[in-house]
Order: C-alpha cells, then structure tokens, then sequence
C-alpha cells in the first residue's frame, strides 16, 4: 500500500521542503509554497535493462534540415524560423486578455486548411463558447477538430485515436493528471503534463502548441523547467488598450530568437502587419519638440520607431525619470551624459520618455534618439521631422558604431526621409544614397549641432 505524504512546492521555483516556511530560500519570494500530496511507494522495483550505447564521432554525424509546415501567417513563421517543425513542442505566453488563444485558433484554421488533422483542447472554454468565437473570426475548416477536456489521460486517449498533425492545448495551467494528487496548475502537475505532452509530441511527429499562463513579474507561471523542457518559447506582448501586438521568440531550439512578429487586435482577430514601421509612425506630429524617428533592427527586419520626450519643471523635490518601452537604466544613464557633456542642467525637470505604439525596443542604437529628443523638449526646439538618427552613446559622449547600418537608411529612405545622423565610423564602406543625405558623427555635441542648433 502506498504511503500518503506531502511536501510543500515553491509555485515560482519548484524548491521543495517537508515544512511550510513563509519565505522560499531559494527563490525569496514570499507566500508561494503550497502543500502538495503524494505518493511514495514502500517497494520499488527496478529493473535491470541495459541497451547497447552507440559512440559517434561528432564529425561522422549526418543531419538534415527540419521539415517545416508553414503556419499560413508570416509573421508567426518569422518568429518560427519559417514555420512549425513536425514534433516541436512550443509554449505561448502573455498576459491575460492579449490574444493568444485568439492567434492560437487562427493558426489551427490555416494549418486546418492545408489539409492537416488539427486539434484544438480548451481546459478554460467549453465546445459552444469555442464556436461563438471561431464564427467571430470567421474559422470553417473541416478539419480542425475541438475537445473540452482537462484530464490528460482522455486527452491522450484522443490523440491516440484521431492520430493529428497538430496539437493545440490552452491551457497547460487547466489540465491534470490523476497520477498526482495535487490540484491543477501546481509545479508537480505542470512538470508531468509537459513531460506527457512532449512524449506524444515526439514519439508521433506531432507538432504541440500550449498556451502557459504568466505571473505578475510577467514570466511563464509555474516552474522554471517548463521553459527548459519545450523547444520554443514565445511570448505575446502589448498593451490591453493598445491594438498592437508583438510576438516575440525567447528561445527557439530551430531558429533565431532575434526575431519578433507584430499584429494588430481588429474585430475579425488577429492581422499581420506588414510594415510596422508605416504603423508605428502614422499620426506623427509635423512640427513639434522632444520627438525623433530612430530606425531599430529586430533580428533581420528593420523597423522605424519614434521616440517622444516631455521635460517639464518639477514640483516635486526629487524629479521624476520615467521610460516606457525602452530600458529605465539606460534613458538614465543618457540624461547623465547630456548633463555633463552638454550642460543641460535637468536636476529640477521631470523627464518622461516613451516608444510610440506600446512596444518594447531595448537596443543599443536608440541611444542618439534618446539624447536627441530630451535636449529637444528640454529647449523647446523643434527638430527637423524628415532626419532620422541612430547610433550608440558611449559615457564619455562618443556615439559608437552600430551593426546593420544600410539596412536602416535604406528602410528610412523607402519611407521618405531626407538626412539620417550616424556614427562617423559607420562611413567606412558605406555606398552613397542619392535619396538620402548620410551624416557621420563623433559625439553627442556634433548630433545637437545638427539636429536641434546646438
């Protein structure tokens, strides 16, 4: 008979302790260790099965290239690598409300209509509130197959049964196993679900998305094996009041993790966006301070993106910094910079910088941008709305060299730019443009110079 016992889990890190404690040590966060019940069995058979092991030279190793499913949305496949390999198993996550089963289905509906067996498993919707849905988004494929289920050993009965090309579940924190007597969405459960799922996935070439809820730090719930088990992980990022999103690749085991694909939330679902840097700039203002349009590389694609800047007085002793889509720390450290190397005197001004269009862009070469701007809404001065300016800002004042630099003049110039401002080092090799004026530059002084007067 097996003995009952139970263990307290850490639902942030998986720690495990026979004793509840009000603070996990190892992961310090408080109030996150739940009692969980198992079982432990008095006697345990092993057996004694040895297979021979077969030793390869790593250069005798013959592979070949990943059969890809394109998923019918470009955008997805971007993120992909170019599409869903057979056997992946990929996780989604993103905050609650964002999209994701909403690009979930949508995506089973084009792979539906290649011809591909899809199933669809909601733990958190029932087969009708699945239907109201799928006619909202206009989905009518005849084989895309749905289940309401949450006990994975049904659920692996079915699988078995109608043997499909693809699998969706949404989501992992809904669905158990009888085998662990803790309740749905604990640690133990989500490491044996996704252990499950990845042998169905593996051993039937059957490709698995599954959707995984997230925490209010905005990381995958439950424990951090779950994001090490699965080939990819993906995350769906945006703002609730804002109708764009970004579906960005933090691991991917068959790709890049550069890449990010972007949509727009409209009435009939999710759309692809094709030239997010058209989207992300119409409504700009023609002639107003504190605004500049940087051009930003997202793994291959370039993007353009505008960065606003508001320095007001302060009425408080202590001013304010806030930064919203780009790194705090580094908005901070810029300000330092236009302080000492240019005199700008901020210590009694409020500073609020921001991406337009709710996303997040955190590379090096926005620095410029966001000197530019500030120093324009600090001296209220209007910069010219056809430069764009790029290039990394070093603590001595210096703009720094920055990587795929025809990519972004030549994205600035299809849109209609004049002049674009880059690190002088960044001339070297460069080809000449006849629709744009290309202008190199040693420090921040320079840049002021010519963007804003000095």
């Amino acid at each position: 008979m097996a003995k009952l016992k139970s263990k307290y889990v850490c639902q942030e890190c998986g720690y495990e302790t026979p004793k509840w404690m009000g603070k996990c040590p190892a992961c310090n966060e408080w109030n996150t260790l739940v009692e969980e019940i198992y079982e432990k069995n008095s006697k345990v058979n092993i057996s004694k099965e040895y297979s021979e092991t077969k030793i390869k030279k790593l250069i005798d190793v013959k592979i070949e290239e990943e059969e890809r499913v394109s998923t019918g949305v470009d955008e997805l496949n971007r993120v992909l690598g170019g599409g869903v390999v057979k056997g992946s198993l990929i996780l989604v996550g993103g905050d609650p409300g964002i999209g994701k089963s909403t690009l979930l289905i949508q995506t089973a509906n084009n792979l539906a209509n290649k011809k591909l067996k899809v199933l669809y498993i909601s733990g958190e919707e029932s087969d009708k509130q699945i239907k109201i849905r799928s006619d909202r988004l206009e989905i009518k494929s005849n084989e895309l197959y749905i289940l309401s289920e949450t006990n994975m050993e049904i659920i692996r009965n079915v699988v078995e049964d109608l043997k499909p090309d693809i699998l969706v579940v949404d989501s992992i924190q809904t669905v158990y196993t009888p085998e662990i007597t803790s309740a749905p969405g604990s640690v133990s459960q989500v490491r044996e679900i996704t252990s499950k799922l990845m042998k169905l996935a593996k051993t039937r070439e059957m490709a698995t998305f599954i959707v995984g809820h997230v925490t209010k730090q905005g990381s995958i719930a439950g424990p951090r094996v779950l994001e090490h088990m699965v080939d990819t992980v993906l995350y769906f990022e945006g703002e609730r009041h804002h109708t764009y999103r970004v579906l960005r690749a933090v691991k991917n085991r068959f790709g890049s993790t550069n890449e990010i694909g972007i949509f727009e939330m409209r009435d009939v679902g999710l759309v692809e966006v094709k030239n997010p840097s058209e989207m992300l700039l119409s409504g700009r203002p023609e002639k107003s301070s504190g605004s500049i349009v940087v051009p930003s590389i997202e793994g291959t694609r370039p993007m353009l993106i505008e960065i606003q800047a508001l320095v007001s007085q302060t009425v408080f002793g202590m001013p304010r910094r806030v930064a919203t889509g780009l790194d705090y720390n580094r908005v901070i450290l810029m300000m330092a910079v236009l302080e000492k190397k240019a005199g700008l005197q901020m210590q009694n001004y409020d500073a609020f910088i921001n991406i337009i269009g709710g996303i997040q862009i955190k590379e090096p070469a926005l620095d410029l941008g966001i000197v530019c701007s500030v120093a324009s809404s600090f001296r209220d001065v209007e910069m010219d709305s056809k430069t764009v300016v790029m290039g990394e800002v070093g603590l001595t004042g210096e703009v720094r060299t920055i990587s795929f630099i025809e990519k972004r003049i030549k994205e600035a110039a299809k849109l209609g730019f004049k002049r674009a401002v880059i690190p002088r080092a960044n001339l070297k090799g460069l080809k000449n443009y006849s629709d744009i004026e290309v202008i190199g530059i040693d420090n921040v002084l320079d840049a002021l110079d010519l963007v804003i007067g000095g």
